[in-house]
């Protein structure tokens, strides 16, 4: 049954806009378009709202399933913070997570990336002294490689014309960078493997391996974080909350158990939707924040799909790395366990990243590639007044979707008991690294609980699981299809898939989508 995200909605037979999926980029679109006067209609197929932003609860704990720390909202007049403040009214507010963010542990050495770009390099310097050039010709790069980014995602957003006329002209600049591999870029500057290692150690964020991953892509997550990360106030839930009203007050609404069967289509023209119900909702535009596998393949008619390739399209890509994250709950506040607000990047001693992830993928039995740790409890001063006396860890590490595709058709918390006994054994090795790390967790475990590639696949209705929609090689920022237009006519992308992984991506994607429905730059006005 539908449900409002809040009360009983007066549902209207047609909308401005249709956006379809609430996750971070669609709610950025609807709320953009919502500030413009459109009334906007948020249709998402699960009991929840925000796609990776939303949270769950389990024996009096919450967790957040997506954000673990964002960057760029503490600078007041950074881009970042303006756009949240602007499409939450300046409801939602930010937590710092202090001086220090990440940890990247390798072996047993730490390497702390500490807030601020001056800071950040001479604490780097101070572990790899001989090095000192390469570090500074390494943070320049990462700012002419972000430079470089703004006009290339401007030339996806505007007309058709336009982009004819100057799009080469706005994208070369960023093929130098994206381009190349991130391990390319680096070499050029050390054939110190230990460095390179130590830069790279926040590749979890975006899902590749230097020697793989785009060095845009890099420079992009790098740059993000360089003034520090912050956790947003009252856990990553109040996105969708503070969001909420902004869609409301211009007759909008977020619905939930709204699943969309089809995009309705005439004459090459999307008109509106037809819900898995058999209703169908009208609206001038359609946006889909689904990801472009599940639209192309699902949502759109086959007709459509062979008219315009779109099959072809999407061989020009793949799908991102997919995961396992254990939810933690412990006995005990924060302060009482001493639980650190920093993130520990935990890899293996040996090996470059690219070597330890092939042979983890050549046999799982190996030690894991990389294994996050995140603890939102401490990060979030809010956390105590809710949940007194108790914490929480997530735990994050890289799981081939393969492994648990036989169960692929199963229900989600019913899938057998062989299913279960894989999860617990998975656990049990992350929660060892746990209490490495954090011996003084062990004994004061409540609950804990595995999700599976099969449990991102059935809340966020990806494919294969991928947690970063696609993948972040050079060759996936040349198609020229990752953009908000669409070759149907009032039919638009959001999301991800169109800028880059993360929520300031996704964020961003709502300025480009609405920049394309509407032909406002809502950046001028920020």
């Amino acid at each position: 049954m539908i449900q409002s995200f809040k009360q009983n909605p007066l549902l209207e037979e047609s909308y401005d806009t249709i956006v379809i999926g609430s996750g971070m980029g669609g709610l950025a679109t609807a709320a953009i378009l919502s500030k413009q006067g459109q009334k906007v209609l948020v249709l998402e197929r699960h009991y929840t709202a925000g796609g990776f932003t939303h949270v769950f609860k389990r024996k009096d704990y919450e967790w957040d399933v997506g954000i673990h720390y964002i960057g760029e909202v503490q600078r007041e007049k950074g881009i970042l913070k303006r756009l949240f403040d602007y499409i939450t009214n300046g409801e939602l507010k930010w937590a710092d997570m202090g001086e220090v963010y990440d940890r990247i542990i390798i072996g047993d050495e730490h390497f702390d990336f500490v807030r601020g770009v001056k800071n950040f390099k001479e604490k780097i310097i101070s572990y790899f002294p001989e090095e000192e050039q390469a570090i500074h010709q390494y943070v320049n790069l990462v700012f002419e490689a972000v430079r470089s980014s703004k006009n290339y995602y401007i030339s996806k957003a505007i007309s058709p014309f336009w982009e004819k006329l100057f799009g080469s002209y706005l994208k070369k600049p960023f093929y130098k960078f994206s381009d190349k591999t991130t391990y390319d870029v680096l070499s050029t500057l050390t054939t110190n493997e230990k460095l390179i290692k130590v830069l790279t150690g926040q590749y979890g964020d975006y899902g590749l391996p230097p020697k793989e991953s785009s060095f845009s892509m890099h420079a992009s997550v790098a740059r993000h974080y360089f003034d520090g990360g912050s956790f947003p106030i009252g856990g990553s839930s109040q996105i969708v909350k503070t969001i909420d009203p902004v869609i409301e007050s211009a007759g909008g609404t977020i619905l939930i158990k709204a699943e969309v069967n089809k995009v309705i289509i005439e004459n090459n023209k999307a008109i509106g939707v037809k819900m898995s119900d058999g209703k169908s909702i009208y609206a001038k535009s359609i946006v889909s924040n689904a990801g472009i596998n599940t639209t192309f393949n699902r949502l759109l008619p086959i007709e459509i799909v062979e008219k315009h390739h779109l099959k072809e399209q999407l061989q020009k890509v793949k799908p991102s790395v997919a995961h396992v994250s254990l939810y933690i709950g412990l006995e005990g506040s924060p302060e009482d366990l001493n639980i650190p607000k920093t993130n520990l990047w935990v890899y293996p001693k040996n090996g470059d990243h690219d070597t330890c992830v092939k042979n983890y993928l050549d046999d799982l039995n190996q030690p894991f590639p990389l294994v996050y740790l995140s603890f939102p409890s401490a990060k979030d001063p809010d956390w105590s007044k809710r949940y007194p006396g108790k914490s929480t860890v997530d735990i994050i590490t890289l799981m081939p979707y393969e492994i648990f595709d036989k169960w692929s058709d199963s229900k989600w918390m019913k899938r057998g008991e062989e299913y279960d006994s894989i999860k617990e054994k998975i656990a049990q090795r992350l929660l060892k690294i746990l209490y490495e790390k954090l011996p003084q967790a062990k004994g004061k475990i409540n609950c804990y609980e595995l999700s599976t590639p099969l449990t991102t696949k059935h809340f966020v209705n990806y494919k294969n699981g991928e947690v970063y929609g696609l993948d972040h090689s050079p060759s996936r920022f040349r198609q020229p299809f990752l953009k908000p237009r669409t070759k149907i006519k009032n039919f638009y992308l959001t999301g991800q898939d169109i800028v880059t992984a993360g929520v300031g991506g996704a964020l961003f994607s709502g300025v480009l989508t609405s920049l394309a429905i509407t032909g406002k730059n809502i950046l001028k006005k920020l």
